[in-house]
């Protein structure tokens, strides 16, 4: 599994959060010792591929010219318990792929353990939602013509030869894409500015591109020209500041303060509301500056960490059976304070199941409440 500073290398982590992230594109050559671009390949590809019935229209598309092929082009029907979906059919998408389209396979870091690894090591680094796609492209014609992401991009090339031409501008952390629904290229082509960088992206190189950078690639070359190029895009997309809005308010309605009646604006000309108001700015300030709230935040970061499978049958881990002896669970906030909850409400519970019920809590931190929940006799074992 590689690490951050692996993936990095030669650049450190300390200096690619202070230098690079969310401030600028880094690419880095890959040196002759290099192992990165092991994490994938086209025989790994070529194996997921064959595997027909994980791929839909949804999760696996064709491109050509800066346009989705209609899916009904490289898909036929198949039946389905409870309906019917679009289901790739190879040959039909091998037409089109001599032709220049590109393959976009979606989420492959829930199908191949190494992406798995290095998707879970970028999700816990930025408490983000991290996905990989792979990225096939055969030669002089272009997939994607210039555009931004809504996300921060890792990009890991695996093999043959692909130009990336980066752009000046950047959107200024755009959280939507531009067009209401229309075409956006015109609108790219606007405002994407003076070419900046034209990056060549060989095996093993990795190129990093903050959320709203302007960019495109080619890969190289006619057609039939023998420049297959694969590399696989790890996107990088963080929680920002509109999620507190709800949890704010769930957290605020607890407070009797937040359910008292607003004075009429015209009483006292206003006076008394706008003291209201400043009133709750300032609970609201308070609230979101609380431990307690700071957890709940970090708990949903946690969420977006997948736990990675580990199974290790034939062998089975024996369970540890708890019950709680009527006292209160051990003080705690955020999704701790849940798991202990519903692990108190319980007549008999296993630590084994709490563990996989709670998967965003941290399993030591939650083994340590437990054990002082033991300790002070709130829980005996089984």
């Amino acid at each position: 599994m590689l690490t951050l500073a692996e993936l990095l290398h030669p650049i450190t982590p300390d200096r690619f959060m202070a230098d690079y992230h969310d401030r600028k594109p880094l690419h880095i050559p890959a040196d002759a010792h290099s192992t990165k671009a092991r994490i994938f390949d086209w025989d790994r590809l070529n194996g997921l591929l064959a595997q027909s019935a994980i791929w839909t229209a949804a999760n696996l598309k064709l491109v050509r010219d800066g346009a989705p092929i209609p899916p009904d082009q490289y898909c036929t029907r198949t039946r389905i318990p409870g309906g019917e979906v679009l289901r790739p059919a190879p040959a039909r998408v091998d037409v089109f792929l001599s032709t220049g389209a590109s393959l976009i396979a979606d989420d492959i870091q829930t199908l191949t353990p190494e992406l798995a690894a290095l998707a879970h090591m970028l999700a816990r680094t930025f408490g983000a939602a991290v996905g990989a796609n792979a990225y096939a492209s055969f030669g002089g014609i272009q997939a994607f013509g210039t555009h931004y992401d809504l996300h921060d991009v890792f990009a890991v090339h695996i093999s043959g030869e692909k130009t990336w031409q980066l752009y000046q501008n950047r959107a200024d952390t755009p959280v939507t894409m531009p067009g209401n629904g229309g075409d956006p290229r015109p609108y790219y082509q606007q405002t994407r500015g003076p070419l900046m960088q034209s990056v060549r992206m060989r095996p093993g190189d990795v190129l990093y591109l903050p959320r709203g950078w302007y960019h495109d690639a080619l890969a190289d070359g006619p057609v039939d020209g023998g420049n297959a190029s694969l590399h696989v895009t790890f996107s990088v997309a963080a929680l920002y500041g509109r999620i507190i809005f709800g949890l704010l308010e769930a957290a605020a309605m607890q407070d009797p303060a937040f359910r008292t009646y607003m004075p009429p604006a015209h009483d006292g000309d206003g006076i008394a509301l706008q003291r209201h108001l400043a009133d709750l700015g300032q609970r609201l300030a308070a609230l979101a500056a609380s431990p307690a709230f700071l957890d709940t935040i970090a708990g949903k970061q946690a969420e977006l960490v997948p736990r990675l499978p580990a199974y290790g049958l034939p062998g089975r881990k024996p369970l540890t059976l708890l019950r709680s002896t009527g006292g209160p669970p051990p003080a705690a906030s955020g999704p701790l304070a849940e798991a202990l909850q519903w692990a108190f409400s319980q007549p008999t519970f296993a630590l084994e199941d709490l563990c996989a019920e709670f998967d965003t809590v941290d399993e030591a931190t939650l083994r340590a409440a437990l054990a002082a929940a033991e300790a002070d006799g709130t829980l005996k074992r089984v």
